[in-house]
C-alpha cells in the first residue's frame, strides 16, 4: 500500500514540473529508476510487488513502446524515462493500463487544448503545442491502483 503512495506521489511531482515547465528533471525520472532498480536487486521484488522479471519484463515493455514515439517526435525524453521507470517500479499489467488510460486522458487533453486555442486565438494569444504527458501517465496509474486496490 504505502509503495502505491510513493509511487503516487512521484507521478505527481513529474506531473506538476510537466504542466509548468513543459520537462521533466534527471533527478526526478533517472533517480525513481535507480531507486526502484536498487529496491528490485535488494528486494526481488518491484515496489509495486511484482516479481524482478516482472518489472525487467515491464521496463522493456516501457523502451519498445515509448522509444518508437520518441524517435517520432511525439515523446520527450523525459516521458521515455518515465516509463521505464514506473516499469521497473511496477509491472506489465500496471505499465500497460497506466499507459492506456494515459492515451485516453491525452486525447481529451488536446481536443480540450484545441477548444482553448480556439478561444485563445480569438484573443491573440498562443496555446502550447507541446501537450504534457506526464499528468496523463499520473490520471493512468492512479485508476490502476485504485482498480487493484
Amino acid at each position: 500500500m504505502i509503495h502505491g503512495v510513493v509511487v503516487l506521489v512521484w507521478l505527481g511531482l513529474c506531473a506538476l514540473q510537466d504542466g509548468r515547465q513543459r520537462r521533466i528533471a534527471n533527478r526526478l525520472t533517472l533517480g525513481a529508476a535507480l531507486s526502484a532498480l536498487i529496491y528490485l536487486a535488494c528486494t526481488g521484488t518491484t515496489w509495486l510487488g511484482g516479481a524482478a522479471v516482472e518489472g525487467g519484463w515491464a521496463l522493456a515493455v516501457a523502451l519498445a513502446l515509448s522509444l518508437p514515439g520518441y524517435a517520432l517526435g511525439r515523446f520527450g525524453a523525459g516521458d521515455v524515462k518515465l516509463l521505464a521507470a514506473l516499469g521497473l517500479a511496477g509491472t506489465v499489467d500496471c505499465l500497460l493500463w497506466s499507459l492506456i488510460v494515459a492515451v485516453v486522458a491525452q486525447g481529451g487533453w488536446v481536443l480540450a487544448g484545441q477548444r482553448l486555442a480556439v478561444r485563445l486565438s480569438k484573443t491573440g494569444l498562443r496555446a502550447s503545442k507541446k501537450q504534457p504527458f506526464a499528468p496523463c501517465v499520473l490520471v493512468g496509474f492512479t485508476l490502476y491502483w485504485l482498480w487493484v486496490q
